[in-house]
């Protein structure tokens, strides 16, 4: 088998498949989530620390070369930062995507648990299996 069919064969499998489009959709779903957390959620937490951006919290390691009022300031200047705000607010991203995770995971798990609930019909023993021939060649004759 050809390198190419062989990679065409793996790619069409169900599991590639499904593994793409998970990806591409988790990207979305994270892309919702940054916004979130930027947007209502850290001006929010912005109000408890007087109104400074939380992603701008941050510490100066090396004082040498001055100070500076922001990170954004901080790197042009390449000054050395312990940006410890924008780590919460990704802190915060992931919590709130494997939340999210959780709780889809957890209701597939429901989902697929109400399917194998479901009782599969009792096999018929030799007698009665004769006596639905039986009534068969019946309903035949009349």
């Amino acid at each position: 088998m050809s390198f190419i069919k062989e990679f065409k064969e793996f790619a069409m499998k169900g599991n590639v498949m499904d593994l793409a489009v998970g990806v591409i959709i988790g990207g979305a779903f994270g892309k919702i989530v940054t916004s979130l957390v930027d947007n209502i959620l850290m001006p929010i937490i912005g109000l408890f620390t007087r109104g400074k951006n939380f992603n701008d919290v941050f510490y100066v390691l090396d004082t040498s070369k001055g100070d500076v009022a922001t990170l954004a300031d901080a790197k042009a200047k390449g000054i050395a930062v312990f940006a410890y705000g924008a780590f919460i607010q990704s802190v915060i991203d992931f919590l709130i995507i494997a939340f999210c995770i959780f709780l889809l995971v957890k209701f597939m798990n429901r989902l697929s648990k109400k399917k194998e609930e479901a009782p599969a019909p009792a096999e018929l023993s030799t007698q009665e299996k004769l006596l639905m021939e039986i009534r068969d060649e019946l309903k035949k004759s009349r």
